[in-house]
């Protein structure tokens, strides 16, 4: 997977640096996923995102997926959008798969497809969750600040590229 990166022409939001604008070839990953809303993962009691990154870990899903794409990322992708930032998606957490029909015969094991297209990137560093929490609460505001962006609400994915780090890509419409 390649991407070409250009600066955002926006704003950023205060104390975070501006995103950068990337076009992504389509690409697949697989593995296992819930359907959720932001509503739900407000509460703790039927939040199930925190479910789906144990299970992932402890069952060792990125091990399991053959024919594994090779940049090594782990990837949470949303998808299956109902409408938008207030309806339902699907949460898949993931590896690049290079072949996406092999990665499908892994019981349980689901694949979704990464639209091609222009993403914003908004990059986050720390501790977890925290770091992604506040990395979704920057995208937000950046969002809220900015009505003349809209998002596509297709596929968007969190790219981890180590315990500490994550690249959330957010699609965007283009003109």
């Amino acid at each position: 997977m390649t991407a070409t990166t250009t600066p955002s022409a926006s704003a950023p939001t205060p104390a975070a640096a501006a995103p950068t604008t990337v076009r992504i070839p389509a690409f697949s990953v697989a593995g296992i996923a819930v359907r959720t809303s932001n509503n739900d993962e407000m509460n703790p009691a039927i939040a199930r995102l925190g479910g789906l990154w144990g299970r992932f870990f402890s069952e060792s899903w990125e091990r399991k997926l053959p024919s594994r794409g090779d940049d090594g990322r782990i990837y949470g992708v949303y998808s299956g959008y109902e409408s938008n930032e207030h309806g339902a998606f699907d949460v898949t957490a993931g590896v690049a798969v290079a072949d996406a029909a092999a990665a499908q015969a892994v019981p349980g094991a689901v694949r979704v497809d990464i639209e091609a297209g222009d993403y914003l990137v908004f990059t986050g560093q720390g501790d977890m969750p925290q770091m992604v929490i506040d990395t979704w609460v920057q995208i937000w505001h950046y969002f809220a600040a900015n009505p003349q962006v809209q998002r596509r609400f297709g596929t968007d994915f969190e790219a981890y590229e180590g315990p500490e780090k994550v690249a959330i890509h957010i699609g965007v419409k283009t003109a």
